[in-house]
């Protein structure tokens, strides 16, 4: 009886760590590469769901750059308009930009903010 308690016990314990874990963590950050960009001009989007519900969404293309400096262009898409000029940090998968979060001036690594130096905001 005292084995069965205990391990009720840790398996409860693990079904909670992972509930908290599943919650705090963002999944689609999870083996993804970083990316910096600022924010420019956004392309607002409509479109129509087969329900005939129109759908918008913002569309930006951004010259983002990893740690090393190193520049690549990525293309993501946004349910809100984002802010003109903040900084990003772009979660970057195989199949393109699986999320992301915006970020101070003095978070960007060293070398992205030489990339970036000719911005209004830096």
């Amino acid at each position: 009886m005292k084995k069965v308690t205990i391990a009720v016990s840790v398996i409860i314990a693990i079904m909670i760590g992972f509930l908290v874990f599943i919650q705090n963590v963002n999944i689609n950050r999870i083996g993804a590469e970083s990316y910096y960009a600022q924010i420019n001009d956004g392309k607002k989007m409509e479109e129509k769901s087969d329900s005939g519900q129109k759908m918008v969404y913002y569309e930006y293309t951004l010259q983002g750059f990893d740690k090393k400096g190193q520049g690549k262009m990525l293309t993501f898409t946004a349910s809100k308009e984002l802010r003109k000029e903040a900084f990003l940090c772009l979660y970057v998968k195989s199949k393109g930009v699986s999320s992301y979060q915006e970020v101070k001036a003095d978070e960007l690594p060293d070398k992205v903010k030489e990339k970036l130096k000719g911005t209004p905001a830096l």
